[in-house]
């Protein structure tokens, strides 16, 4: 059996800092997987610059003129982390047999590559990375982060728990990713929806390496929110559930309210009128927001929009050219 092309997918935005110190680890196990005979000295680490402001995109040119075992591609402006893992991804499906994608931090253990490609070479399609646990993580970030996970479940979404973005896909996978178009992407709902045999693969995860994390609260939530609108339809169905729930309850209160008043038994109830005002407008608003949320999401899908555009790659013609004069 001829040994698997592997491309080591890391999407990067502003790693000027941790790319020097990461890059050689990634190199280091192409190598060393490469010396156990697992996977193809045609192996690759492809970095996707998604639009950095600082100088992630000289480094990554400066590793590839360094190596053969380095390349990378830019995108045009910033797109965010899916859009640049998926560029990457749908950059290597004709290429390769197999895609490890993972951030270039140095938070996921790079070791846990030899089990996957052990799965995959056991017959696994798709091997995803999942965190052991989140004991260094502060409460609240745990909390928010497996609640994330649950409520996606309950919402009907089909996602790994404790399942980010470092997985490894076969080609023919990617083949078939590739005919998911939508403009809203959510990878850690989507590669589960194509099928194939998988199995999981748990480590530890470590602390950043350098630089600040470009995943706050604020870019967590909307991912969150993006996951669940763009995976499933139950958001909609709890507010008609809701909706039918106070329409029965308000019918009874109405009801009530005729036979206390042919009884003569009413009296001004200010403060708990304005209550069910106020709740049932702030429902009513609540209830709005996620159908305007859907049809945003619909009104962008129509547009049919580029989820990504390559600016330049380290193997074209005006890149061999820096690269060419890097090493002479």
């Amino acid at each position: 059996m001829a040994k698997p092309v592997l491309w080591v997918v890391i999407p990067c935005y502003n790693e000027e800092q941790v790319l020097p110190i990461t890059a050689p680890w990634f190199l280091k196990k192409i190598q060393e997987l490469t010396e156990a005979e697992k996977i193809s000295i045609n192996s690759r680490i492809l970095f996707v610059n998604d639009g950095s402001a600082d100088k992630t995109w000289e480094i990554i040119r400066d590793l590839a003129a360094q190596d053969e075992h380095y390349i990378g591609i830019c995108q045009s402006r910033n797109r965010g982390h899916q859009n640049a893992v998926l560029a990457g991804l749908m950059e290597a499906k004709d290429k390769c047999d197999i895609t490890i994608s993972i951030d270039c931090d140095g938070q996921d253990d790079i070791n846990a590559m030899d089990r996957m490609v052990d799965e995959y070479l056991n017959g696994v399609e798709i091997v995803y990375g999942v965190r052991a646990k989140r004991d260094k993580d502060s409460f609240f970030k745990r909390f928010t982060a497996e609640g994330f996970y649950k409520f996606m479940k309950f919402l009907g979404a089909e996602v790994v728990f404790n399942h980010a973005d470092y997985r490894l896909i076969s080609a023919r996978v990617l083949q078939h990713l590739a005919d998911f178009e939508e403009v809203n992407i959510f990878l850690r709902g989507m590669v589960p929806l194509v099928g194939f045999q998988s199995a999981t693969v748990t480590y530890d995860r470590a602390e950043r390496l350098a630089g600040k994390s470009h995943y706050p609260l604020r870019k967590m939530l909307a991912l969150a929110f993006n996951g669940i609108t763009s995976l499933s339809v139950k958001p909609i169905s709890l507010i008609t559930s809701f909706g039918i729930g106070f329409s029965v309850v308000g019918l009874i209160l109405m009801i009530w309210a005729v036979i206390r008043a042919i009884m003569g038994q009413t009296v001004v109830g200010w403060a708990s009128t304005i209550c069910i005002i106020c709740l049932l407008g702030g429902i009513q608003l609540i209830s709005i927001g996620i159908l305007g949320q859907y049809i945003g999401k619909t009104y962008l899908e129509t547009k049919h929009r580029p989820r990504y555009i390559i600016s330049a790659r380290t193997w074209e013609k005006e890149e061999r050219k820096y690269l060419e004069d890097n090493n002479s």
